[in-house]
């Protein structure tokens, strides 16, 4: 398992955490996703045989947030 934190812009409540875990957990070979809302972070545990880091900001981005650089 690889581990990836991504920042993430425009989580304004406990509503985006939960929605921004909740894409992420859905791509495939993600095994957990830990969204800080005071951080604005996402720490991500997943197979890297199966998901890339690129899919799992592609993940938030479709959800409706930002990536920051």
């Amino acid at each position: 398992m690889d581990t990836t934190q991504l920042k993430i812009t425009g989580m304004t409540c406990g509503g985006c955490v939960n929605s921004v875990r909740r894409v992420l957990l859905a791509v495939p070979g993600v095994r957990s996703a830990d969204v800080s809302l005071d951080q604005g972070t996402a720490r991500v545990e997943f197979d890297p045989a199966v998901a890339r880091p690129e899919q799992l900001s592609a993940a938030v981005v479709d959800a409706g947030f930002d990536i920051a650089a």
